[in-house]
């Protein structure tokens, strides 16, 4: 992946921008065929494949760059707080270039961003024949973890549940009991090597001395956090079974980069979100209608005064969901429509397929 910043001179006063070379409108309401399309969102392109079928000009995305940056300095004066961001666009030929840089290398607190990583980390022992979905876990009072999720809710436990399961739970819902239940799979300490082994440096989970089966969900910085996200959408996280698997479940939380986005609009949309404390967070990428990745953005920010607020009205939160606005216009007007491929080629609609790795 070649990455190269682009810098450019804020104007003063308000600006109001069009987005695309020419304008764009948002997408129309989505169709049955639609969703059909975008609910499979396989198979994903294969390692060093995302040029796609792209038809717009290196001018254009050069703008839409320029635009993005724009919009994050405005967000960013607006809501406050410290942040720390990467966000990439990809030009006609497929190569991520910068649009957004801002503390990009500062390690920071992952919060349930790293879920994502966790959840590779165990899909690559799916991958290698170590583990299966279809294992089974239990759940006992013991195991039982408050705060985000749906376990705890449940008042009695005592559940088998499969892998697969967990891991639904713990991408889609951000699950925080999931994370205890996969590290009964996959300790704290084979995570990190896992990561390690992806040439990751400080994005990591903290193991409990005591029992590292159980960890804490450690740290990472935007910037490794989008490279995590681009090695994904890439296939060279895991395996492109695994790889479908775990994007299909990053579509839970809307109240951020998601929020103000029609249904076809956030299905070609994937997220991971975070929050701890005074931290909010969220990491993800925008798909185009033929599923080729074309935006990716990592968001960490920290803003004293709203822990308190874990709704769609904290101001990180809000903000973010303006910049996912922003990020979908300029992606779609860069890019077909999904129904413009549609009307284009019948064929593209498929059935929803499973790769032999998710085969119980």
């Amino acid at each position: 992946m070649r990455l190269t910043v682009a810098r450019s001179v804020r104007a003063p006063g308000p600006q109001v921008e069009r987005v695309g070379c020419a304008g764009a409108a948002r997408d129309p309401p989505p169709t049955c065929a639609d969703r059909q399309i975008l609910v499979d969102l396989g198979p994903y392109p294969r390692s060093g494949d995302l040029t796609g079928g792209a038809t717009t000009s290196t001018e254009c995305t050069a703008q839409a760059r320029g635009r993005i940056r724009r919009a994050y300095r405005r967000e960013v004066a607006r809501a406050g707080g410290s942040w720390h961001a990467l966000v990439t666009l990809a030009d006609p030929d497929g190569t991520h270039r910068v649009a957004v840089e801002d503390a990009a290398d500062e390690v920071v607190p992952a919060a349930s961003v790293n879920k994502a990583a966790i959840a590779c980390a165990v899909l690559d022992k799916v991958d290698r024949g170590a583990l299966r979905l279809d294992r089974t876990l239990e759940l006992t009072a013991d195991t039982v973890l408050y705060g985000d999720g749906i376990y705890h809710l449940q008042t009695v436990w005592g559940d088998r549940l499969t892998l697969a399961n967990v891991l639904t739970a713990m991408l889609m819902l951000s699950d925080n009991t999931a994370v205890r239940l996969c590290g009964q799979v996959c300790a704290g300490p084979e995570i990190n090597e896992y990561l390690a082994g992806k040439g990751f440096t400080h994005t990591r989970v903290e193991p409990l001395p005591d029992d590292p089966r159980r960890m804490f969900l450690g740290t990472t910085t935007a910037r490794e956090t989008h490279r995590l996200l681009h090695k994904l959408v890439d296939g060279s996280m895991v395996s492109p079974a695994a790889t479908r698997f775990v994007l299909s479940l990053l579509h839970g939380f809307t109240d951020g980069v998601r929020r103000e986005m029609s249904s076809a609009e956030r299905l070609r949309t994937v997220s991971k979100y975070g929050a701890l404390d005074d931290g909010r967070h969220e990491a993800g990428a925008m798909f185009d209608a033929d599923r080729t990745p074309r935006l990716i953005f990592s968001f960490f920010a920290d803003l004293p005064g709203h822990g308190h607020n874990h709704g769609a009205t904290h101001p990180l939160v809000a903000a973010h969901a303006r910049l996912g606005r922003r990020m979908r216009d300029e992606v779609g007007a860069l890019w077909p429509t999904a129904s413009t491929v549609e009307a284009a080629n019948p064929d593209h609609v498929r059935p929803p397929t499973v790769g032999p790795a998710h085969r119980p």
